[in-house]
């Protein structure tokens, strides 16, 4: 169990977007923590509470709830609460208590995390990075965007969406008789645009006759929809 006292400074592992708390009470069972920023208060067990306790380090800057700003320098503890010892904006020594800390503080960036030990297992690391190894793998697929639609694996069709999806700025005039393909060779072409990011939304300009089959061809045979 941490030693936790009233008045410590602690950051929510799960929700650092909380801001800074500060533990209100504590006893063997629970500890309550109030996060000014956002007016909510958590209890913890205090044998599990996914807290991280702040502290600050030499060069650090840290503001008060006054609105004045502190270098810090040095620290010392006084009944388990940090007391920072710094200078001003004026440059004048001066002592911040951690309980006058600004409840704004926000603790969401990776270096932010990392000066105050808020980090994951390996265990989580090691699977975000084989999933971004995967995504990587995924993208540099020479069939990226030809292989998630549910169609016939017809040849001339995927040259042409192939082709035509390659180009920098396609326009292109598909024309060709009914019933080879040209609904779907368009959807195809979009969806690798999409997929890629060179795409963001599209307008399907279709007469009304043809609208159900446009749907079932272009896009329910897409898993883009």
């Amino acid at each position: 169990m941490s030693d936790f006292s009233p008045g410590q400074r602690w950051i929510s592992d799960g929700e650092a977007e909380l801001g800074l708390g500060t533990i209100l009470s504590c006893d063997q069972r629970s500890v309550t923590v109030l996060f000014g920023a956002s007016q909510e208060t958590r209890t913890y067990s205090s044998r599990q509470a996914p807290l991280t306790r702040v502290a600050f380090g030499s060069g650090d800057r840290i503001q008060s709830s006054d609105g004045w700003q502190l270098l810090v320098e040095d620290s010392k503890e006084i009944d388990g609460l940090i007391v920072y010892i710094g200078e001003d904006a004026q440059g004048q020594l001066r002592e911040l208590p951690e309980a006058k800390l600004a409840d704004t503080m926000q603790f969401d960036q990776a270096r932010d995390r990392l000066l105050t030990g808020q980090v994951d297992r390996n265990d989580w690391f090691d699977l975000r990075f084989r999933t971004l190894h995967h995504f990587n793998r995924i993208e540099q697929n020479p069939a990226l965007g030809m292989s998630g639609p549910r169609i016939d694996l017809i040849p001339h069709q995927l040259y042409i969406a192939d082709e035509v999806s390659r180009r920098h700025a396609p326009r292109v005039l598909l024309a060709d008789e009914v019933g080879l393909g040209k609904t779907i060779e368009a959807g195809l072409i979009l969806h690798r645009l999409l997929l890629t990011g060179r795409a963001e939304r599209a307008l399907i300009l279709v007469p009304p006759s043809l609208t159900h089959q446009c749907w079932l061809n272009c896009c329910a045979a897409s898993p883009w929809t």
